[in-house]
């Protein structure tokens, strides 16, 4: 991965590296043995969607702020869940009303949508009304939907309550969970609910239990929160 100073800017530009590459490792015996999902990042432009992906994917916060996404970017990453790879294409785009029919046209396809907002910024929160009425307008009927309260480390400025957050993920059925690009703080957690729920659906064995997201997410944060890591 590589960040670039944007010379007209002076912003960091991320660009990603396409991780899990079958050629390249021998933890893969075939392209049979992996299961390719698509996951899209959306939301307003500035509440962190880049940060949450560079997090996810690099492990790292880079201070500064990012260049805004022009049209639609993109990363691969592969998780494994219950012994399966699970290569996750993650989706990275634009939050300008001007490169909305950009990302429209990739809501077909993705089998999850991450909505984000961020907590100290209440445009940002009230937009995502109109954010799930797209989603529902031009996703799948299936699609994974999960909600996130971004930027939860910056408590002093924080301008949406979590409450609020819980409560408009539960007038739409969706899970919900506060995250920090910058600390870290339930990012994993998101894509690996997002990679496990996929997962469920598609490979399913017959005598497996069903999966629930928002049961396996509280369970997760309360194990976290017991070991002192939220």
């Amino acid at each position: 991965n590589s960040t670039l100073r944007n010379p007209l800017t002076d912003k960091n530009t991320y660009f990603p590296t396409v991780h899990g590459d079958l050629t390249a490792s021998s933890n893969f015996m075939n392209v049979t043995d992996i299961l390719t999902l698509q996951t899209i990042l959306v939301g307003d432009s500035g509440v962190g969607k880049t940060s949450l992906l560079v997090q996810f994917d690099q492990g790292k916060f880079i201070p500064g702020s990012f260049s805004a996404t022009v049209g639609i970017g993109f990363t691969n990453k592969v998780v494994t869940v219950d012994n399966i790879n699970v290569k996750l294409q993650i989706w990275d785009t634009a939050g300008q009303e001007r490169f909305r029919s950009v990302t429209h046209a990739y809501y077909r396809d993705a089998q999850a949508l991450l909505l984000l907002y961020d907590i100290t910024s209440k445009s940002s929160f009230d937009n995502t009304r109109a954010w799930l009425t797209e989603i529902h307008e031009y996703a799948q009927n299936d699609v994974v939907i999960m909600l996130l309260g971004n930027k939860s480390d910056m408590i002093s400025s924080r301008m949406v309550r979590r409450d609020e957050g819980e409560r408009l993920a539960r007038e739409y059925g969706v899970p919900f969970m506060e995250t920090s690009a910058k600390t870290g703080v339930n990012v994993d957690l998101v894509f690996k609910a997002v990679a496990k729920e996929l997962k469920h659906r598609a490979a399913q064995l017959p005598n497996e239990p069903k999966f629930h997201i928002h049961e396996f997410i509280q369970t997760q944060k309360k194990e976290s929160s017991c070991c002192s890591f939220l």
